[in-house]
């Protein structure tokens, strides 16, 4: 099965210049779902994972579907004021603009092992925001895990000094 054919190409979204990647038909279908949830898997063998943290809005599909599969607590990290309770936030740079994210402040406990799951590494911003913010609770990020990685955006560079995964390159 071929993962890339479930992932549908949006030219000019969120804005004009954009070439989105649409994870609906992913989503839609069970048997392509199944199949990247085993390689989204693969790539934490062996791995000492306390909690998952997902990220909004997509990296909650299959950061829940990850912590279920791995028998561990999911963390939502939101967009602001989504979250009802205390929370610490960081600032990042998207390849469209600027955002900022919230984590609950008793959501890791410091020495947590974490796994950090989003839809697409593009530029890096959002991922190096939510490991900031793990590493800020006192968590230790043991993988950056993505359904996708935009190369050509060279994303890795801001998020260097962790492991990376993901189950499709573009």
């Amino acid at each position: 099965m071929i993962l890339k054919n479930y992932i549908r190409d949006i030219q000019g979204f969120p804005k004009e210049g954009i070439l989105f990647k649409d994870i609906t038909p992913l989503l839609l279908d069970p048997e392509a779902r199944n199949e990247c949830l085993k390689i989204l898997l693969s790539g934490v063998e062996n791995l000492k994972i306390d909690k998952v943290v997902g990220v909004e809005s997509r990296g909650f599909f299959f950061g829940t579907l990850l912590a279920q599969e791995l028998k561990l607590g999911f963390i939502p990290v939101r967009k602001p004021n989504k979250l009802p309770y205390e929370t610490i936030s960081a600032s990042y740079d998207l390849e469209y603009g600027t955002d900022r994210l919230e984590i609950h402040v008793d959501a890791i406990q410091k020495g947590d092992r974490v796994l950090v799951h989003d839809d697409v590494l593009a530029t890096g911003g959002t991922a190096k925001a939510v490991c900031e913010l793990v590493e800020k609770l006192g968590g230790v990020v043991v993988q950056c895990n993505f359904l996708m990685e935009l190369t050509f955006l060279n994303g890795r560079d801001k998020i260097s000094n962790h492991v990376v995964f993901a189950a499709m390159t573009y």
